[in-house]
């Protein structure tokens, strides 16, 4: 019997980095100039992000602040899902941003359909919020993994459990 290789696309985000990331906003909020005095907050709330603050100008500031603070912790923004902005109490805004942990069964669908699409020898199947590649040659699962990076399909994708049976 030939030996199956495979490997699993799955799609995590670090909680702790995420915190860590949360705080150094928090505190750069508080040391700008331009929020002085204001009531913009950045809180995580049942692994979903509260952005708060007084007017959209300052929400989308307070933002680029977060955006900076997890591409410096590695934390990909393609797994950060922003829903609308919504007045909230006193005069504020508020957006909550959902962070994506899973592939999406849409999305696991058309990575799947990606990979028989390509012609290359492989299987790929659905495996809850994973999809699991699995092929004889090391190499044909290599050449998958060069496509899946080249191609965007717009969530935040990682390569784990790379096994050799």
């Amino acid at each position: 019997m030939a030996k199956e290789n495979s490997f699993d696309i799955v799609s995590k985000t670090d909680y702790a980095e995420v915190t860590n990331a949360l705080n150094q906003t928090s505190k750069e909020i508080s040391q700008r100039f331009d929020f002085k005095g204001s009531k913009a907050a950045v809180e995580l709330v049942a692994k979903d992000l509260i952005l708060t603050a007084e007017d959209e100008t300052r929400l989308r500031n307070m933002n680029d602040i977060l955006q900076s603070k997890f591409l410096k912790r590695n934390i990909s923004l393609k797994a950060l899902d922003y829903q609308k902005i919504e007045p909230a109490a006193g005069g504020t805004v508020r957006q909550t941003v959902k962070i994506q942990q899973g592939i999406p069964i849409e999305k696991a669908k058309e990575v799947v359909k990606f990979i028989k699409d390509s012609k290359i020898k492989v299987q790929a199947s659905i495996q809850g919020e994973t999809v699991r590649v699995s092929g004889k040659d090391r190499d044909t699962l290599q050449d998958v993994i060069a496509k899946l990076k080249a191609k965007d399909f717009g969530i935040d994708m990682q390569f784990d459990n790379y096994r050799s049976n």
